[in-house]
């Protein structure tokens, strides 16, 4: 088969896929440029197209017209916990444990001196390698202000590790899905180890909320964090959230004693008494743009189910690691086949990692690099279709046929790689 028929056979399963998806049409719901393959969406999502009017009336109205009146008549003071709702419903957990608030690095200092609160007497928190520098960052900084010691230990060897540390654990804290490789990891197991000998567990679903059949409830999970602007489409800068499951909340003792998550704020009492539930979790008043922003981002999730989504997520990424296969690109995947091990990205190995992504962004395809030589390309898949799958390998596949990416003005390297 010629290289013309190839792309032709792999073009017309691409449209008969996305012909029979369940989410056929979600791509309406999402304002992107006319020729573009957003293949970004796991560091930044795409703007949904429900936000700016949602935004705008609470700059005009909202804030512009009814001014302070706003935190009781647009229920501003809820806004938190109602998103959180929203987010507990797409990450698999029931209202009234999820909360959005400040950002995923000050959600984890809570969780990680939280769960040491909870675990009294237990000194170690047990945590990924290879996880994403600001896990690494704040759990070290939070387990040292905690008197707790943080010792480093992949994934794979996880549940081994637990039963060796036995009751001296306090916290295992790991990330669902790899953010660079979009390998997924048994938080199941891990979870489940970490309770055989009673200590906690944290999920980071940073990379999966919004594209994987998450469960926190069902995966017994005690605390979780993540973000809303990569999958959840919150927007740059948007909120992160913080799950604490019920069984917890009672006795959670977070640091940031700020008075949004007072019992009573507005008796502005000089002494701290923790509000009841979820709402402990918030610490001061928070950017009510970006949240409403979010929740806005939220309703392209309405009426979908998280398997379909997971679905879709699998059926995109196999369709480009197909069409990889069958066009004879030779490149090294540092993403699992296996799709029970794949997150919704597919991530490349290439020496010149960077100027390949480059290559690619100059012919409308945006991806992104992460050290040392990963093309990291995320499958959004409410608006990243089978033929975007297809085309996007074309793509990648005349680059690396044209050279492209030894052209010297790919190489030069902004601020934000």
């Amino acid at each position: 088969m010629t290289t013309v028929q190839t792309h032709d056979a792999l073009l017309a399963r691409a449209e008969r896929a996305d012909a029979e998806s369940p989410l056929r049409g979600t791509r309406d719901l999402f304002d992107l440029p006319d020729g573009l393959i957003y293949l970004d969406g796991n560091s930044l999502g795409a703007l949904p197209r429900a936000v700016p009017a949602v935004v705008d009336d609470v700059m005009h109205r909202q804030w512009g017209e009814r001014l302070i009146r706003s935190w009781n008549e647009a229920d501003w003071w809820g806004a938190q916990t109602r998103v959180g709702d929203a987010v507990g419903h797409i990450v698999g957990a029931a209202p009234g444990q999820v909360v959005v608030t400040d950002s995923t690095s000050v959600n984890l200092f809570k969780a990680v001196v939280g769960a040491g609160r909870l675990r009294p007497g237990r000194h170690v928190v047990l945590t990924d390698p290879d996880s994403f520098p600001t896990d690494l960052y704040m759990t070290e900084s939070a387990a040292a202000l905690a008197g707790l010691e943080v010792r480093r230990v992949h994934p794979r060897d996880a549940v081994a590790a637990i039963a060796e540390i036995g009751e001296a654990l306090a916290l295992a804290s790991y990330s669902s899905v790899d953010y660079r490789t979009g390998e997924v990891w048994d938080l199941r197991a891990i979870t489940s180890a970490a309770h055989a000998v009673g200590a906690l567990a944290c999920w980071d679903l940073c990379h999966s909320a919004g594209v994987l059949e998450v469960d926190l409830d069902a995966g017994g999970a005690d605390l979780a964090v993540g973000c809303g602007y990569k999958y959840l489409n919150g927007g740059p800068g948007a909120p992160a959230f913080l799950y604490v499951a019920q069984r917890h909340q009672d006795d959670f003792d977070q640091p940031l004693t700020g008075w949004q998550g007072h019992a009573r704020p507005f008796e502005m009492r000089p002494d701290y008494e923790p509000a009841p539930g979820i709402t402990r979790a918030r610490v001061g008043t928070p950017p009510l743009l970006s949240v409403l922003a979010l929740e806005a981002a939220l309703t392209a999730y309405d009426g979908l189910s998280p398997a379909d989504v997971r679905a879709v997520s699998l059926s995109v990424t196999g369709t480009f690691v197909d069409a990889l296969d069958e066009l004879g690109v030779d490149l090294p995947l540092a993403t699992p086949r296996d799709p029970a091990r794949r997150g919704s990205q597919v991530s490349l190995r290439h020496p010149e990692a960077f100027a390949v992504v480059q290559a690619l962004i100059a012919r409308g395809v945006i991806g992104d690099f992460r050290e040392p030589d990963i093309i990291r390309l995320g499958f959004a898949p409410l608006y990243v279709t089978h033929v975007d799958a297809v085309r996007a390998a074309v793509h990648v596949k005349e680059v690396l046929d044209g050279r492209e990416y030894e052209r010297p003005e790919f190489a030069e390297r902004g601020a934000v790689t």
